[in-house]
């Protein structure tokens, strides 16, 4: 990994979003450094608060040769990121946009079931002779879906259960 100013990390950024414009993935992380590899806590034994400032690191790769590095002084780094957001909106451009017709097709079969487990199974037909058969398929579904109810039910109990035992903590 190779570490760079912030003008040469930008450069090579920018250039890296437009070699992987049409195809391909970047990888961005930000890190806190801390100082000689030592465990940092946020507080300090004794109630004091750290007063040590910590650069950020910020690596980018592409997951086969391209990875450079640099670190941003804490100090500088709304500059540095009023510019590095600026590049990121800029670079962005091709993300793939949400399919809102399938969110809108599972939406409404989620309606279309939450309709028919509402709706009560009527059961009608003769126990005996040529409505028999449809008689039991009834019977059949108007089980399941009192089952289905009461699993509903408990799941509902259980989300008020616990979001009341979330007030009161």
């Amino acid at each position: 990994m190779q570490l760079v100013d912030h003008d040469t990390f930008l450069e090579r950024l920018t250039a890296l979003f437009e070699t992987s414009k049409d195809q391909g993935s970047i990888w961005i992380t930000h890190k806190r450094l801390s100082y000689n590899k030592e465990d940092v806590a946020t507080k300090v034994e004794g109630g004091a608060e750290d007063r040590r400032n910590y650069p950020c690191l910020l690596r980018v790769s592409n997951g086969d040769k391209v990875k450079f590095s640099t670190t941003v002084e804490s100090a500088a780094l709304p500059k540095f990121y009023h510019v590095y957001g600026a590049l990121l909106k800029s670079s962005m451009t091709t993300l793939r946009k949400r399919d809102k017709k399938r969110e809108k097709q599972r939406a409404e079969e989620a309606a279309a079931r939450k309709k028919k487990i509402s709706e009560p199974v009527i059961v009608g037909g003769s126990k005996r002779g040529s409505g028999r058969r449809k008689r039991q398929r009834q019977l059949k579904a108007a089980l399941k879906q009192q089952e289905t109810l009461a699993k509903i039910k408990a799941k509902e109990e259980a989300k008020t259960k616990a979001e009341l035992t979330v007030e009161a903590v």
